[in-house]
């Protein structure tokens, strides 16, 4: 046991360390972009949204600095009048066009369909800009990730929102979000490697060169992928193109879920499928444990190497969130607790995928429907 405290306490000091370089790496899109002339499409997937979709919208019309811009949304066969509260704000602005989303076909996730059916109409944009419903844009967004592609010279990048946690649940589990990928994935390396361990990415918000888009196969290879957002950028690399996580601190925000059931129900849906099997999930929550756990264990007897990894641990996720505008104190210093309820949730996911349980968006998730 105390080697192991050891290894974790090691891991746990590397991680920290790695989390601050990558803070000064994450690449930064520009706070005063300049004009984008290039044809652009917004796209918007809508399943069941009339609660929130109409501040994102709002905020979506309200882009400045992009010459041509069209705003492209797919009512995906609602039930609850969303279609109703896009009419309403979209009113008669001409760049809205309001689809209506085909049946699911066999095979498919709803997302990856939905997005696909929005691609196929942006025939004419050349960059694709893919925003979920929860998400609220800063004025500036889309021009400055567009002057970011670009000028980077990357094919997809994924600006990644400030997550919005109010209610304890969210304030433990919700962070860990940013704190992943900064803590383990080297972000320069990983926009050119086209390994698919090395890609995060963020379904909230996706901006992709449209070529680069059709040349990996769009959101059809991706077709059976329930993490679609990691899924497309790898299918990009893969067709050898370049992208990966940006910041997004100061152009998006979004409360992904609101509460402890929305949460747990949200997660449960996808869990299952982000380590690759449930011995892939085992082996992740099991080396979380070691590193984030077993140290602050070995801390509260008396462990002084086990207070070190506590520290580092507590150290590595301050860095991630006074970088990613999330609450840094004095949620921090719960990180262990953060860790034990993610590893309760992957375990719950398992089960309930197991059992055929989960659903997503009112469609059975083993169905692939």
């Amino acid at each position: 046991m105390s080697r192991l405290t050891r290894l974790g306490t090691g891991l746990a000091v590397v991680g920290a360390v790695h989390a601050a370089w990558n803070a000064r790496r994450l690449r930064v899109p520009p706070a005063d972009p300049p004009p984008v002339a290039e044809p652009v499409a917004l796209l918007l997937p809508l399943r069941d949204e009339a609660h929130r979709v109409e501040p994102c919208l709002r905020a979506l019309l309200a882009q400045t600095g992009v010459r041509d811009l069209r705003v492209l949304v797919l009512d995906d066969g609602s039930t609850d009048g969303t279609a109703d509260v896009v009419r309403r704000v979209a009113g008669a602005d001409p760049r809205v066009r309001l689809v209506e989303g085909q049946p699911l076909p066999d095979g498919w996730w709803g997302k990856p369909w939905a997005c696909a059916q929005l691609a196929d109409d942006a025939t004419e944009p050349t960059v694709l800009v893919f925003v979920d419903a929860d998400v609220v844009l800063a004025p500036h967004a889309v021009a400055a990730s567009v002057a970011l592609l670009r000028w980077a010279g990357l094919d997809l990048v994924s600006p990644y929102p400030r997550q919005l946690a109010v209610t304890p649940a969210e304030r433990l589990v919700q962070p860990l979000l940013q704190w992943s990928w900064l803590t383990t994935l080297p972000l320069r390396v990983a926009e050119r490697s086209a390994r698919p361990s090395l890609a995060a990415a963020n379904g909230q918000l996706l901006v992709v060169d449209a070529a680069a888009y059709r040349r990996a196969g769009g959101h059809r290879a991706v077709r059976a992928e329930m993490l679609e957002d990691v899924a497309l950028l790898r299918a990009v690399k893969a067709a050898g193109g370049r992208g990966g996580v940006v910041d997004g601190t100061a152009l998006a925000s979004c409360r992904m879920y609101a509460g402890w059931p929305d949460l747990r129900d949200g997660y449960a849906k996808s869990l299952w499928t982000a380590f690759g099997s449930p011995a892939g999930a085992a082996a992740v929550v099991g080396g979380l444990a070691v590193v984030y756990l077993l140290p602050p264990l070995a801390a509260l007897r008396g462990s002084r190497v086990g207070l070190v990894g506590y520290a580092a641990g507590v150290a590595g996720r301050a860095v991630a969130a006074r970088r990613t505008g999330s609450r840094v104190w004095p949620d921090s210093l719960a990180h262990p607790a953060s860790v034990a309820v993610f590893g309760a949730l992957v375990a719950a996911s398992v089960r309930g995928h197991r059992a055929g349980t989960l659903t997503a968006r009112g469609r059975p998730v083993g169905a692939r429907r």
